[in-house]
């Protein structure tokens, strides 16, 4: 599991001097992160690609499978504080 996927919660006193921290595992992608994924997408002028936010993923659909592959190029190069899985289901 990437470690973008980590959110830490703040450190809490416990007993014998030591500290606890709950540590959360975030899956899928927050709505505002999916709001800038598809922002950037559509901020790329690619004709032909269209992306929608389902759920806690976003769908990048395209009839040309280069112009697929340029948009997962783009977004492995910037951050969106999420880790990203790229997948195929036809």
């Amino acid at each position: 599991m990437p470690v973008k996927n980590f959110k830490p919660g703040e450190p809490q006193p416990s007993a014998g001097g030591t500290v606890r921290r709950v540590v959360e595992i975030q899956q899928g992608i927050p709505i505002e992160a999916a709001r800038e994924i598809v922002k950037f997408i559509k901020e790329t002028k690619l004709k032909r690609v269209q992306a929608s936010i389902q759920a806690d993923q976003v769908r990048v659909s395209s009839p040309s499978k280069d112009d697929l592959q340029e948009i997962m190029r783009l977004l492995r190069e910037r951050d969106f504080g999420v880790a990203l899985q790229f997948g195929n289901y036809r």
